[in-house]
């Protein structure tokens, strides 16, 4: 448990240094997080500081249950109220706050942090690389539930981490860093070039990042 939540920690507290180094475009541009740039990001990952519970009931009630269009609109409505600095502000006051997403526990909120910045990071082709034990805390803890909840058809494939002791499935390799195959498993098409393997292709886009 203690190492899930220093590890929380540092995530939020790289994340907070490395957003303050963002340019103005940075912030608006896209991340692998479809139809969310930066500033979407950012307000989702640090909504539930803003948000009571009662408040979050309500905006799920309005999205008639589905947590995923609740987070959009809160999402794109706090990006659009709230300035890059007030954003980050948000995630540094918040660096050491106790919330995990419901029924996730510190594994969960490790697992929001963590993935949530990669989109961003990945998405600009910056080569932050959170250490590869940090991505192993999200890794072993994953649960056939939370590889179905994202969708991602992984049939025929067998994801082998590079920089870790770590596979998933059975098949043909597509071998890649562990951060890029967590993504893999979230549903993220990835700049190509990034994984290899005769699969890699099927979750790559056509061409790498700023082609």
């Amino acid at each position: 448990m203690q190492n899930l939540e220093a590890a929380v920690q540092a995530e939020r507290a790289e994340q907070a240094d490395l957003l303050a180094t963002l340019t103005p475009e940075q912030w608006n541009a896209p991340t692998l997080c479809a139809g969310w740039r930066v500033r979407e990001v950012i307000a989702h990952t640090t909504a539930p500081y803003r948000m009571s519970l009662a408040r979050t009931l309500v905006e799920l009630a309005k999205a008639r249950g589905d947590i995923n269009r609740m987070a959009d609109r809160a999402a794109r409505r706090d990006a659009a109220r709230m300035s890059p600095e007030q954003l980050l502000a948000d995630l540094r006051a918040n660096i050491t706050s106790p919330w995990t997403p419901p029924g996730g526990g510190p594994q969960g909120a490790l697992s929001h942090d963590l993935i949530h910045g990669l989109d961003i990071t990945v998405g600009l082709g910056l080569d932050r690389r959170p250490p590869p034990e940090r991505v192993a805390l999200v890794l072993t803890g994953l649960q056939p539930k939370n590889v179905a909840f994202f969708g991602t058809d992984l049939a025929g494939v067998s994801l082998r981490a590079t920089d870790l002791d770590w596979t998933y499935g059975t098949g043909a390799p597509v071998r890649g860093p562990a951060q890029d195959l967590l993504l893999v498993i979230c549903g993220r098409r990835l700049p190509a070039g990034r994984l290899t393997g005769d699969e890699a292709a099927r979750f790559s886009t056509s061409a790498p990042h700023g082609s």
